[in-house]
């Protein structure tokens, strides 16, 4: 999977010249907490974020009048606070999914601009993008059973597993390991979805193959 097929192409930017009292505005009614910010040859020239709008705010000990504070901040433009392109980190619309997920948690970050190879704004991927393709890796977008084993480390221990299940001729909707969920070191864990809430003939012959199965249980279809 890689970052095209999850990022937003509909992207809200403002350009350089925005007030940041116009560019929080726009946050609001968009339901948004950042902002591209864009030159008129659509490339990416920073940032902006809530906090930057409110850290560009007044402190509550100013001594300025509430006109006084207006006519500053009307004056103040998202260029002067924004964060600059070149501190940015951005990904390429190429690039696996997993990889701006992992470049997020490593910064603590929300959300990464998408370039393309002219460096052009072309979509932004945020965390909750990532959350969408844990929910279809992990098959809940349908119904079915959710199905976890335990299987040797070791060559052809789930296709072993997955043997069995085609013998009941049910397809498989997604297969899911984790290394960090090992119960020993020559044992892990795999998460099977199935396209069938029929699962304890399938349990049984696992079983009987000694096949240990840690949980079975019927999904339903999300409405």
């Amino acid at each position: 999977m890689f970052v095209r097929m999850w990022m937003t192409t509909k992207i809200i930017t403002v350009p350089p010249e925005t007030p940041i009292l116009d560019a929080r505005e726009v946050m609001r009614k968009n339901n948004i907490r950042r902002l591209p910010v864009v030159n008129k040859k659509g490339k990416l020239v920073g940032i902006v974020t809530q906090g930057d709008i409110q850290e560009a705010g007044p402190s509550d000990a100013t001594t300025l009048s509430i006109w006084e504070l207006n006519y500053l901040l009307a004056r103040t433009t998202v260029e002067q606070i924004m964060t600059k392109s070149n501190d940015l980190l951005t990904v390429s619309p190429d690039d696996p999914i997993e990889q701006a997920a992992l470049l997020m948690r490593k910064h603590r970050i929300s959300g990464l601009p998408v370039l393309d190879d002219k460096e052009k704004l072309v979509g932004i991927i945020t965390e909750s993008d990532v959350f969408e393709v844990l929910l279809e890796l992990m098959g809940m977008r349908k119904g079915g059973t959710r199905l976890t084993v335990e299987l040797e480390n070791e060559p052809g221990a789930l296709s072993e597993a997955l043997d069995v299940v085609k013998q009941h001729e049910v397809n498989v909707f997604s297969v899911v390991t984790c290394e960090e969920c090992r119960t020993t070191r020559d044992r892990g864990v795999v998460v099977l979805r199935l396209a069938s809430n029929d699962w304890r003939p399938i349990v049984k012959d696992l079983k009987d193959k000694e096949i240990k199965v840690l949980d079975a249980r019927s999904i339903e279809e999300p409405k």
